[in-house]
């Protein structure tokens, strides 16, 4: 295929991503990152199919997918953007309500999930003869078990989940993200380098640096920027203020080896607060909101697009269906467990409609973060096996997880 410069590529893919917006909100009506990832599955499929007959046109999308390393886009650029959207409008009085449940499924519930779905998947290979590594079936368990705030916060508004639920799910995408993050590096680094060279000490300070360094940092620079907002009213530079913070703040944690998920999240809740509170009038709150809910829908539409696309470069993934079918069941059954245990032991403070807990376990989508650190995996770990599956559930999760949630719902909490 013809060279593609950067620019060339960043428009065909805003070009389709643009089209397939417009078709679902004219025709197809489904939420927005629903849609748009099916309409590009569904566009891959039938390029796969004609491909065996002239391979062409198969080869020209393969050529741009092949171009876009997802890995880099999504961990490095897209994730700081879409944290920092969605924490901004959460509310901290209505998530402190909820404080406990999002603590305990951020972090008791993504290490339990992690460890069960793991282990499951651990003996699922040996069923299908596909036999992995403990630590490396580990590293699925930790992709899966964190919740997507991407996912979950553009199906949630669909869903008309209750307030208090909503607000759960909400806090617990944008905290468990970042702390599977580092789960998921901490058990790579333990993969790559053994036991003996990453203690259990070595490995527990990593991740209190990660977690508690990527907070403070957020908290700091969150702080910084209020105090330069509150000291103007100009909605244009306040605007490039929180852009900067944003691109700041990620690429300084980044350089610390702090959780930058972490640290964005901390800083727009700053910012979605104290700062709306305290420090901006009426026309900046209107510029800003508007600005962060463009590039949240922009980046939105990219990424599943680009998740639909993907399933081009898995030629292998068909090899795996019936392990990655088994494996949906099993991280849906480590989900339940990761949710039904905090909530048993901290019933005494919530106040939730009953079966709370199929709602939290349906609705722990998973989405394009899963796959991005599925293909950062060295290829000698069992990279094939472990990203087929990936995809299977990722796919599952949006489609069908996503698209039966409100209804689930609805049956829950006829009310």
């Amino acid at each position: 295929m013809p060279h593609l410069d950067l620019f060339s590529l960043l428009a065909i893919i805003t070009v389709v991503s643009a089209i397939f917006s417009y078709i679902n909100i004219r025709f197809l009506r489904l939420p927005n990152t629903i849609g748009l990832m099916a309409l590009a599955l569904s566009l891959s499929l039938v390029l796969i199919v004609l491909g065996k007959v002239n391979p062409t046109v198969l080869d020209l999308v393969t050529g741009i997918m092949n171009r876009v390393d997802f890995s880099e886009i999504v961990l490095e650029v897209m994730l700081s953007f879409l944290l920092f959207a969605g924490a901004l409008h959460v509310d901290m009085n209505k998530l402190s309500e909820q404080k406990w449940v999002i603590f305990s499924l951020a972090t008791v519930g993504v290490v339990l999930s992690t460890f069960i779905l793991g282990t499951l998947f651990f003996y699922a290979c040996k069923l299908f003869g596909y036999p992995v590594p403990y630590l490396y079936a580990l590293l699925l368990g930790a992709l899966i078990s964190p919740t997507d705030p991407i996912a979950v916060l553009g199906i949630l508004k669909e869903a008309k989940v209750p307030k208090n639920i909503e607000m759960a799910i909400t806090g617990e995408s944008l905290f468990n993200d970042g702390v599977g993050v580092v789960v998921f590096l901490s058990i790579l680094e333990i993969a790559k380098f053994g036991a003996t060279e990453a203690t259990v000490s070595d490995t527990a300070i990593l991740f209190a640096k990660e977690v508690f360094g990527g907070i403070g940092l957020g908290l700091l620079f969150g702080w910084l920027t209020y105090k330069l907002m509150k000291s103007i009213d100009h909605y244009q530079t306040e605007v490039l203020l929180s852009l900067g913070l944003v691109m700041g703040i990620y690429a300084l944690a980044l350089a610390l080896h702090f959780s930058a998920p972490l640290a964005v999240v901390a800083c727009g809740l700053f910012i979605g607060n104290t700062g709306r509170n305290n420090a901006m009038s009426e026309q900046t709150l209107v510029y800003l909101d508007k600005f962060w809910e463009l590039v949240d829908e922009f980046m939105n539409a990219v990424l599943f697009v680009l998740i639909g696309f993907e399933i081009v470069l898995l030629t292998f993934i068909g090899k795996y269906f019936w392990l990655g079918i088994i494996t949906i069941f099993i991280s849906l059954l480590a989900r339940w467990v990761a949710v039904s245990t905090p909530l048993f032991v901290l019933r005494s403070r919530t106040n939730f409609i009953p079966k709370v807990d199929w709602i939290l376990t349906w609705g722990g989508l998973r989405g394009g973060i899963s796959i991005a650190l599925a293909l950062s995996i060295p290829a000698d770990m069992n990279r094939e096996v472990i990203l087929s599956v990936t995809y299977i559930i990722v796919i599952f999760s949006i489609l069908v997880q996503g698209l039966t949630l409100g209804k689930l719902v609805k049956r829950l909490n006829p009310a």
